[in-house]
């Protein structure tokens, strides 16, 4: 099982990981520099774990020592790219549609009554690629 834990600070992190965590996890993803109290936590906790990610902004800060040490446990630390902010909403393939139908000659007017895009969408997806 995944499972992914933010907090805003260490403290939290290390409550929501005693809340959280449980034997059937495998994977965690953590948003805060996995320090060794965090990682001897979720080891406690989750003594099946083979992945702990972080972001990678974190990971270079991470000691090289405690790295090698879950190695050698036969588990990773790895830097995951958990993205932020709004989710796009529209998916690549409708993304290269709408690129395919220009290429085609079709306007951005047709565009947008045959995939039912808001015309103002379509314009901006043209110009912003």
């Amino acid at each position: 099982m995944k499972i992914e834990i933010k907090a805003r600070n260490n403290d939290d992190l290390l409550r929501k990981l005693e809340e959280k965590l449980n034997k059937d996890v495998t994977e965690v993803y953590i948003n805060l520099r996995p320090t060794k109290i965090i990682l001897v936590k979720i080891l406690e906790r989750a003594p099946n774990v083979k992945v702990i990610g972080c972001p990678p902004s974190l990971y270079p800060k991470v000691s090289k020592k405690i790295i090698k040490a879950l190695n050698q446990m036969g588990i990773k630390l790895v830097p995951m790219n958990n993205s932020r902010g709004r989710p796009k909403k529209y998916d690549p393939d409708t993304l290269k549609l709408i690129e395919e139908l220009i290429k085609k000659g079709k306007t951005p007017r047709e565009i947008s009554e045959e995939l039912n895009i808001p015309l103002r969408t379509v314009y901006y997806i043209i110009n912003g690629r």
